[in-house]
């Protein structure tokens, strides 16, 4: 008997998960065919990149993976991450189908970007390179963010663990102690 298939629990952000990431790459790499003007080139590969960026870590990183990370400067100027996740009894419960296309697409996007960097590096087009380094900071940012983000989700998670063996401890030991 064969273990029942998961499917995607949420198709539809899947799809524009991978929809905007495609999107950005498919123009940088066909635009050359359609269009001679670099700024056009520029403004709409970037715009769709922004796009990605946007939708990976507002919704689709929130809806895959339940996370979610922003940057801030507070008062003294200095840059603070932070980071918001599901408790872990509901990561847990993500679904794993989901969460391998989140990872996966984030990682082989930077990937794209970073082969296309090459190219535009053999090529000697240092303006086409700036296009490229523009996506592939978007996608690094949210590799980072989102990595960071799933470390500080397990820290919690062994934190309140740690707090709760503790406690229950010292509840055990108290209660011991009272009897006596």
């Amino acid at each position: 008997m064969q273990a029942p298939v998961e499917n995607y629990a949420n198709p539809n952000t899947c799809l524009f998960h991978v929809l905007f990431k495609g999107a950005a790459l498919a123009f940088y790499i066909l635009s050359a065919l359609f269009f001679n003007s670099f700024v056009i080139i520029f403004v709409v590969t970037v715009l769709l990149a922004a796009l990605d960026f946007w939708v990976v870590k507002n919704v689709s990183g929130r809806i895959l993976v339940g996370l979610r990370w922003w940057n801030e400067i507070n008062d003294l100027g200095e840059s603070v991450w932070k980071f918001e996740s599901l408790d872990q009894e509901s990561l847990a419960r993500m679904n794993k189908k989901d969460s391998w296309l989140f990872w996966w697409t984030l990682y082989l996007a930077a990937a794209a970007w970073l082969i296309l960097g090459v190219f535009s590096l053999i090529r000697f087009q240092a303006d086409y390179l700036l296009v490229v380094g523009v996506c592939l900071s978007l996608n690094v940012a949210n590799i980072i963010g989102f990595t960071k983000c799933k470390k500080d989700a397990k820290k919690q998670f062994q934190q309140f663990a740690s707090q709760t063996i503790a406690s229950r401890f010292q509840s055990t030991v108290q209660s011991a102690f009272t009897l006596v």
